[in-house]
């Protein structure tokens, strides 16, 4: 069943729970607290809480603190610790706690089922329990039967899967592309309708295995379109074509489109990473391992030693350089360092014997917490002082505006390395700089 649906109802204000104040979570409150629901959003983790309870956000998304604060100040948002306090009154629950990979790299669904257990003794009759969370098909079973052991009160459970991209994650809630929802009873498909209503993008009606299914699979496409761009890019540089330009012909093709390719490092982040490799694992599971998900993943991860090899060559070798690495997070607009390209390149440079200084302009609290014995400046210019390498990780709006003439002058050396293909190579030529692309004559 696939039903494409819109609501005119009127939309009746909901006591919506969200359990798991990560970043899924906090967006997901804030959202339904701002169209005048009553929302609750529950986690264990008291210092975390602490934090939201003043308005103030443990991670950072642009827009995200202006929107629970508003929250908070009109009533609508309230942050506890406490289950009884959140799921009592609660007509729908949404479950959005991490599913970190397990060891036979599939979803680890223990919290999904810690929360189940934690919240059915407190459920009225009737609520609907949505899993927000990634997770693989067959999950809403599994949680149903966890809950059904605690309580003889009558619920439904949907998927209710997220698109979210951080740095973006209030915008893309409000204005979605497509909201889905994984249900099959009616009744359930038109409380959720009610619940989305002020969102935009098409509402989608599937099931709950197809709902999730979708989440993996796409993620498992965008990293794949990165993927194949990276291999494109890497026969650009032996035969002296221009990935950009090639970006350019292929994307004026309908069928393939011009938008989201992205050669450079490989993918990051959160999500990529952690979903290949859950559907590549899970695919296994099914006895259908030799399929393209495994190989998506084996390339990513061998991509950047490959390519920082192949830089240290054209640099002569990383021994006794200082490089300036210009960003930090996995992408610009967020201070996320999961699966950061900083973190692989900085390691392999340090212990290539370079010396390093970095910039970022939000996530260097962050990245201070796991890159140690590296130089932290407050702007770029003063991270290429001297250096003999400048290597772009992530296209921040102020690390792909820099003047090259100050770069030129700030750095004692002349190499500049662009993972992101950002600026024009001729630009940096004509200063007597050696610019290094991705896949880039």
């Amino acid at each position: 069943m696939l039903l494409f649906l819109s609501t005119v109802c009127y939309h009746h204000f909901m006591n919506v729970t969200v359990v798991g104040t990560g970043f899924v979570g906090v967006v997901s409150a804030a959202v339904f607290s701002k169209f005048g629901n009553i929302v609750y959003a529950l986690d264990i983790d008291k210092s975390k809480i602490n934090q939201l309870q003043k308005g103030k956000v443990p991670f950072y998304e642009p827009n995200l603190e202006d929107l629970i604060q508003k929250g908070i100040k009109d009533k609508n948002l309230h942050f506890t610790t406490s289950y009884e306090t959140a799921i009592k009154n609660a007509d729908v629950i949404i479950i959005a706690v991490g599913t970190p990979s397990a060891p036979d790299g599939q979803a680890d669904l223990k919290y999904v089922f810690a929360a189940s257990k934690s919240l059915a003794p407190y459920i009225k009759s009737g609520v609907i329990i949505g899993i927000k969370s990634t997770v693989p098909p067959g999950t809403n079973e599994q949680v149903s039967n966890i809950i059904k052991s605690k309580t003889k009160v009558k619920f439904a459970t949907a998927s209710l899967p997220e698109f979210l991209k951080e740095g973006s994650a209030v915008n893309d809630s409000i204005n979605a592309d497509r909201v889905v929802i994984g249900a099959t009873e009616q009744l359930v498909i038109n409380t959720l309708l009610k619940l989305h209503r002020p969102l935009k993008g098409k509402k989608i009606i599937v099931t709950p295995e197809s709902a999730q299914m979708a989440k993996y699979a796409a993620n498992a496409y965008l990293a794949q379109r990165i993927t194949f761009i990276n291999q494109i890019a890497n026969l650009c540089d032996r035969t002296g074509a221009d990935v950009n330009q090639v970006t350019e012909v292929i994307g004026a093709d309908r069928r393939i489109g011009s938008h989201y390719w992205y050669p450079g490092l490989g993918y990051g982040g959160s999500c990529f990473p952690k979903d290949v490799r859950e559907l590549a694992a899970y695919s296994k599971a099914v006895s259908e391992g030799d399929g393209l998900f495994v190989k998506i993943d084996d390339l990513n991860e061998k991509r950047l030693p490959k390519l920082i090899k192949r830089f240290e060559s054209k640099v002569g070798g990383w021994q006794g350089k200082k490089v300036a690495v210009l960003g930090l997070s996995f992408k610009p607009n967020t201070d996320d360092m999961r699966e950061a390209p900083s973190l692989k390149v900085i390691s392999i440079l340090k212990k290539a014997g370079a010396t390093i200084s970095a910039y970022d302009p939000i996530s260097i609290p962050a990245a201070k917490k796991i890159l140690k014995g590296i130089t932290y400046t407050k702007t770029p210019y003063e991270a290429l002082e001297k250096a003999d390498v400048a290597i772009l990780l992530v296209e921040w709006d102020q690390l792909i505006s820099l003047d090259p003439h100050k770069v030129k002058a700030a750095m004692k050396g002349n190499v500049f390395i662009d993972t992101r293909n950002q600026y024009d190579p001729q630009e940096f030529k004509q200063l007597g700089l050696i610019y290094i692309g991705v896949g880039r004559s």
